[in-house]
C-alpha cells in the first residue's frame, strides 16, 4: 500500500523535530555539541554514499565538485555545528524556532545576491521574523535560556540553512541529491573534525547519535523528497513547518522546556513569516527548483 504524500512530508517534519531532542539527549549524556554535529555528518554521509553507490548516481566532478565541497563546509560544518550549539546554549525548542528564520534569510539573500525582487510579501515576512526574534529574546521561558550566544547560534543556523536554496537551485536539478549529500556530508564532517573533542560516549548517547543520522538526516530527507514528488511545494512546506511545533512539544514533555507567552507569540511570528513566504508564488518556484532540502 502506497503512503500518501502528505503523510511522508509529515513524517519528515516529525523526524526533523526530533533533531534537537536527540541532540540535547546526547549532549546531556556527555557528548559535546560539535561532536554531535560531527557524527551526524559522518554517519549520514556514509548512508548517502551507500545510497548513491547502490543507485549508481553520478557524483559531481570538476568545478561542481569544488562548489559542493565548499557547500559541505558551510552548509554542513557550520550549519550542523551552529544548530547543536544553539541547542546547548538555548534549548531544543528555541533552536528549532530560530531555524525557521531561514526563509527570511532566503528572501534577503535572493534580493542581495541574485537580484530577485523583494516585494511587499517578502518585506512583511522579514519584518515579522525580526519582530518574532525580538519577542523571543524578551520573553524567554522555563528551561529555555535566551542569551546572546543562544540567539547568535540559532540565527547562524537559520542563515546557513538558507544557503541550501542557493546551492539547490544550481545543483539539485543536475544531480541526484543523494549523490550531492554523499560528497557534502563527509566534507562537512572533515570540516568539523579539528574542532571536536571526542569523549567516551555511553550506549544511550550512541543511540541518540545513530538516530540523528538515520532518522533526522537520512530518512527525513528521503521521506520529504518522496512526498514532494507528488505534492505541491506550497503544501509540502506548510506541512513541514510543523517541525518546530513537534520540537517544542517534545522539549516540554522530556526536558521541561516551556517558552513564555511572549516568546510563544514571537515563535508564532517567526513560523508565520515562514508560512507567508511559502505560500508566495516565487517561494513555490524556489522550492520546486531546490526539490529537496533537509534540516
Amino acid at each position: 500500500m502506497s503512503v500518501p504524500p502528505a503523510a511522508l512530508v509529515l513524517t519528515a517534519a516529525v523526524l526533523w523535530g526530533l533533531l534537537g531532542i536527540l541532540g540535547k539527549g546526547a549532549q546531556e549524556a556527555g557528548v559535546g555539541a560539535l561532536e554531535v554535529a560531527f557524527w551526524r555528518a559522518a554517519l549520514g554521509g556514509v548512508l548517502f554514499a551507500l545510497h548513491a553507490g547502490l543507485t549508481r548516481a553520478p557524483l559531481p566532478r570538476g568545478r561542481d565538485l569544488g562548489v559542493t565541497a565548499l557547500f559541505g563546509l558551510v552548509g554542513v560544518s557550520v550549519f550542523y555545528g551552529a544548530y547543536q550549539l544553539a541547542v546547548r546554549t538555548g534549548g531544543a525548542s528555541l533552536a528549532a524556532v530560530l531555524l525557521y528564520t531561514a526563509p527570511a534569510f532566503v528572501a534577503l539573500l535572493g534580493w542581495g545576491l541574485l537580484r530577485e525582487r523583494l516585494g511587499a510579501r517578502e518585506a512583511l515576512a522579514v519584518a515579522g521574523t525580526l519582530g518574532g526574534v525580538a519577542l523571543i529574546s524578551l520573553g524567554g521561558g522555563g528551561g529555555v535560556t535566551v542569551t546572546g550566544a543562544a540567539l547568535g547560534w540559532g540565527l547562524l543556523s537559520g542563515l546557513t540553512y538558507s544557503l541550501y536554496y542557493l546551492y539547490g537551485k544550481a545543483f539539485f536539478g543536475r544531480y541526484a541529491p543523494t549523490a550531492l549529500y554523499a560528497v557534502a556530508l563527509p566534507v562537512g564532517a572533515l570540516g568539523l573534525l579539528p574542532f571536536v573533542t571526542f569523549g567516551t560516549a555511553t550506549l544511550a548517547a550512541w543511540g541518540s547519535l545513530v538516530a540523528i543520522a538515520v532518522l533526522s538526516t537520512y530518512l527525513a530527507y528521503l521521506a520529504y523528497s518522496a512526498g514532494l514528488r507528488h505534492l505541491p511545494a506550497t503544501r509540502a512546506s506548510v506541512i513541514a513547518s510543523l517541525e518546530p511545533v513537534v520540537a517544542a512539544v517534545l522539549a516540554a514533555l522530556i526536558f521541561g522546556e516551556r517558552l513564555s507567552a511572549l516568546a510563544l507569540a514571537g515563535a508564532a511570528l517567526v513560523v508565520g513569516a515562514a508560512l507567508l513566504l511559502s505560500v508566495g508564488g516565487r517561494q513555490e518556484k524556489q522550492e520546486k527548483e531546490a526539490a529537496a532540502v533537509s534540516s
